[in-house]
């Protein structure tokens, strides 16, 4: 259980909290008891854009949730390195809002959304970084220091 370079039990515990508290807020957000017939039945689209982006964000936030799970576990030592390289995985290419039915959801829906998805691509940006550096590929500021001296010698 060697600890990574830029992820420590500290940070993934801040994480973990910060996404229980954006999880429930997406909950509450979406818990579609009632909406939909407050909505009326002329409203179709709203509705579909609603269910949509309801079952997309709340699909982000249990991955988001399930890879700080995940690194918890192997801080706690109840995971190798081995099992969370394997399983501990974000997806890279999640999807994200679609613009169109966003245009169709109220100001603070649309505003959880999007902070679903900024919290999702810190996750992968830190997922990134610990698989680069743990798999022995240059760092990105060394990369740019050695693009940087090869073109002063250049």
């Amino acid at each position: 259980m060697t600890p990574t370079a830029n992820i420590n039990p500290r940070i993934v515990e801040g994480l973990y909290c910060e996404a229980l508290v954006l999880s429930d807020e997406v909950r509450a957000a979406f818990d579609l008891s009632g909406r939909i017939e407050a909505t009326g039945t002329n409203e179709d689209a709203s509705r579909i854009a609603l269910s949509c982006e309801a079952l997309r964000t709340t699909t982000r936030m249990m991955h988001a949730v399930a890879w700080l799970l995940n690194h918890r576990a192997f801080f706690m030592g109840e995971l190798s390195q081995f099992q969370l390289r394997r399983y501990g995985r974000l997806a890279p290419d999640f999807p994200a809002a679609d613009p169109e039915r966003m245009a169709l959801i109220d100001a603070a829906t649309r505003e959880l959304i999007t902070a679903t998805e900024y919290f999702y691509a810190r996750l992968l940006r830190l997922d990134r970084g610990w698989r680069e550096v743990e798999s022995g590929q240059p760092r990105a500021l060394d990369r740019l220091r050695e693009r940087l001296g090869q073109s002063m010698t250049a």
